[in-house]
C-alpha cells in the first residue's frame, strides 16, 4: 500500500506540474542586418509661370514691345522702334539660349509681290538693329507673310496702321 500512495503521489505531482507549466522565456533574437526603408525622393518643384526663353514668357516680359510699326511704304527703324528692340535685344542677351524669328508683315494695299519683299525689308530691318545691338545673327532668322496674317481686318487707315508690322516670336525647341 504504501507502494501505492507513493505512486499516487507522483502520478498527482506529475499532473499538476503539467498543468502549472509556465511558458517559455523568449529572449529576441538580435536584429539582422536592418535595413531602413528607402524614403521617396522628393521630386523638385515644378517651375510656376511660363519657362524663360519661351514665346509665352518673352511676350510676358515685353509687354507689347515684341512688335514695331512702319509708316506705309517703310522700313526704316524709328525712335520708338529703337527702344522696343533694346529691350528685345536685352532679352535675347540674358537668354542667350534663346532664338527667335523676326517676322515681316504688310498692309492689303499693293500686290502680293510688292508686299512680301516690303515685309522681309522690314524683318531685316528689324534683325540688323537686333544684331548691331549685339544679338548674334546666329539666333535671329527672318520671314516675310506680307498681307497674309493681318492682325487688324479691315480696309482703314487704323487696321492698315496695325498691320504694318514686324513681330519677334521666340523660337521653342
Amino acid at each position: 500500500m504504501n507502494r501505492l500512495i507513493i505512486a499516487v503521489t507522483l502520478s498527482s505531482a506529475l499532473a499538476l506540474g503539467a498543468c502549472k507549466k509556465e511558458p517559455p522565456v523568449m529572449t529576441p533574437e538580435p536584429p539582422q542586418d536592418v535595413v531602413a526603408p528607402t524614403p521617396t525622393p522628393t521630386p523638385p518643384p515644378v517651375p510656376q509661370g511660363p519657362q524663360p526663353g519661351s514665346q509665352s514668357h518673352f511676350a510676358s516680359a515685353m509687354a507689347g514691345a515684341d512688335t514695331i510699326y512702319f509708316d506705309t511704304d517703310r522700313y526704316n527703324i524709328d525712335t520708338e522702334d529703337m527702344a522696343a528692340l533694346r529691350r528685345q535685344a536685352e532679352y535675347l542677351l540674358q537668354y542667350s539660349s534663346a532664338t527667335a524669328t523676326v517676322e515681316g508683315h504688310a498692309d492689303e494695299r499693293g500686290t502680293r509681290d510688292y508686299n512680301l519683299a516690303l515685309g522681309e525689308r522690314r524683318a531685316n530691318a528689324a534683325k540688323n538693329y537686333l544684331v548691331s545691338l549685339g544679338v548674334p545673327e546666329s539666333r535671329l532668322r527672318t520671314v516675310s507673310y506680307g498681307e497674309e496674317r493681318p492682325v487688324a481686318l479691315g480696309s482703314t487707315e487704323q487696321a492698315w496702321a496695325r498691320n504694318r508690322r514686324a513681330v519677334t516670336v521666340m523660337i521653342e525647341r
